[in-house]
């Protein structure tokens, strides 16, 4: 580290401006890790997106059923885990897939994906109030991109249902799929219509940060460009075209023409790409630990010290209960109640180690007696 610091420093150099370097350093050796929930209707091309966007191939060892046994089947949650490293620098990729939603006549078992946000939301709040927090293992959902129609009017009952049950839980993005089948007027309409039903329902996605006032004026254009796409209008394609020997890319050839998947001129398949892995990836995860997990661990920890809350059988049932449901105390009072609760697992922790102290104590005197 000495031999990177530039030469001829000044006499009142101290060394912060290393800091930087040290948080870059250590971040990268530890490593990041981000998951991605994908919902939506089979039949959009949801796989073969997450495989366009991370360039690697999460569904290779899946088997799909036959389509006798996806008739009775509403949800299904599959989990897909990798390990992508970039020039260094190494991401743990956990992609949360939903097939078959939105499938059968009966639609209405939507709730395990609600009920699987809020428990990893329960599991890493118990990991956190452990003992042990030295390797929290995070499995709390950062984004959840929900896959679209591209055909009919906007969104359909069963979309507003879902949304409306887990907006306030996890940041949605929403994606038109397979944009390909739409014109460009076509495309320009539905994104109107769904950004009106969005807000006439009161359904919240993610929303894009401000930039800051030093970024430059590329970024920023950038910024306003992607805020301005959503919902995203994607093409997903695994599949290599070669034009001629200097133009190879990915997409899909049709009778009439080709489209090419990272053209922005066709699809918005690079905005969504850069936002979700160049540009927000990190913000996604502060806005999930800073907004929702937060309001999570509020509301547990008011609803456990309620009175009577201590009973076994009532904190089992306020753990299943949706934390949406249970009321908010005031600011003051809920720092207060956590305050409190961390100084009781403190109390907790020192006399654990006294007791084994005095165990460990105990023994060596029997053994010197022997």
């Amino acid at each position: 580290c000495v031999s990177q610091l530039p030469h001829n420093l000044p006499s009142n150099y101290v060394g912060f401006a290393t800091l930087p370097t040290q948080v870059h350093r250590k971040s990268v050796k530890k490593g990041f890790d981000f998951t991605l929930m994908v919902a939506g209707e089979s039949g959009l091309g949801k796989s073969t997106l997450v495989n366009s966007l991370f360039l690697t191939d999460l569904y290779k060892d899946r088997i799909l059923p036959d389509a006798q046994g996806r008739i009775p089947q509403t949800l299904e949650i599959v989990k897909h885990a990798v390990d992508i490293e970039e020039r260094g620098v190494k991401v743990k990729l956990t992609v949360i897939d939903t097939p078959g939603f939105g499938d059968a006549v009966d639609n209405t078992d939507w709730k395990p994906i609600a009920h699987y946000i809020d428990s990893q939301f329960e599991q890493y709040f118990r990991d956190e109030s452990g003992l042990d927090r030295k390797n929290i293992q995070d499995g709390r959902v950062h984004c959840c991109l929900y896959v679209l129609s591209p055909f009919g009017h906007g969104l359909r009952p069963l979309d507003i249902v879902f949304l409306r049950a887990i907006h306030g839980k996890v940041n949605i993005v929403p994606v038109i799929g397979k944009a390909d089948s739409l014109t460009p007027t076509e495309v320009k309409h539905k994104k109107e219509k769904i950004r009106q039903e969005l807000e006439e329902n009161g359904i919240n996605i993610y929303e894009f940060p401000d930039c800051d006032s030093d970024e430059d004026e590329e970024f920023k254009a950038q910024d306003a460009e992607m805020k301005q796409s959503i919902p995203f209008a994607v093409i997903g394609s695994s599949q290599v075209v070669m034009e001629s020997k200097d133009k190879v890319f990915r997409g899909r050839q049709y009778p009439w023409g080709t489209v090419e998947v990272e053209n922005a001129a066709h699809c918005d398949f690079l905005k969504l790409r850069n936002m979700l892995i160049q540009t927000h990836m990190q913000d996604l995860k502060d806005v999930t630990h800073e907004v929702h997990y937060e309001n999570y661990r509020a509301q547990c920890i008011q609803s456990l010290t309620r009175p009577g809350a201590r009973d076994r059988s009532s904190r089992a049932k306020l753990s299943r209960q949706s934390a949406t449901e249970l009321p908010l105390l005031p600011l003051a009072e809920t720092e207060k109640l956590i305050r409190e609760k961390d100084e009781e697992l403190r109390r907790m922790q020192e006399m654990l180690q006294k007791m084994q102290a005095q165990m460990l104590q105990s023994k060596g005197e029997q053994c010197d007696n022997l």
